[in-house]
Parts: structure tokens; sequence; C-alpha cells
């Protein structure tokens, strides 16, 4: 479940204003799945280099990811203003949405200039 919302609540009340974060949750191979990086470093390891072609082939690769880098799954955050694409990479993993909430907005929301 995705949710949207303000970096600065105060603009909550603002006619003209849209959410500009959203929060949702992702497992962790679907964070794996945003390591690009790592992805292609892992892909020149003979093991792996049909996982482009090879569903099985992709989820050992996502394994060993899970596993190598300690990726979890949990709650993230980024700035997406609403009909658009995210304007950041995902911030987490958090243990529950609102702590990825509090998260944007204590340390990023006003500061960037986005929001």
């Amino acid at each position: 479940m995705t949710q949207q919302f303000y970096s600065d609540p105060s603009r909550e009340t603002d006619t003209y204003s849209l959410p500009d974060c959203r929060v949702y949750e992702l497992s962790a191979h679907e964070a794996a799945e945003l390591m690009e990086d790592e992805i292609w470093e892992a892909m020149k390891k003979p093991e792996f280099r049909l996982a482009s072609m090879n569903s099985r082939a992709r989820e050992d690769l996502l394994d060993w990811i899970v596993e190598q880098y300690d990726v979890h799954g949990g709650w993230y955050w980024d700035f997406c203003i609403p009909g658009c694409m995210p304007d950041s990479y995902p911030h987490g993993p958090f243990d529950n949405p609102q702590d990825a909430i509090t998260d944007c907005r204590d340390n990023w929301g006003m500061d960037l200039g986005t929001c």
C-alpha cells in the first residue's frame, strides 16, 4: 500500500497544495532490485550471467544480493508529486510507515527545497 503525505504538514490545509512524498513497503527482494550497481557487479559472476534472461537465475541473484549486502524489507519513503515519477531514491528501511514519515519530515522535508 502506498500512502502520500506532505513533507511539511502545514501545507495540508493549503487548497492548492498536493502531497509531495509517499511511503510504501518493500520486501527484501524488491529493495534488492533497486540496487542497480550491485546487480551489474553480481551479473559479472558466471553463476548470474543469465539473470537478465532467466527468472530462476534472477531470483538466485536477488537472493545472493539480499544475503551479501544484508538487505532488509520494510517501509521506505521518497519525494513524489502525484502523477509524476519519484524525485528521489527510496529512503529506508523503517519499521513502520510513521517512522518513515517522521524521518522525511525531520531530516529532509524543508531542507531540500523540493517540498
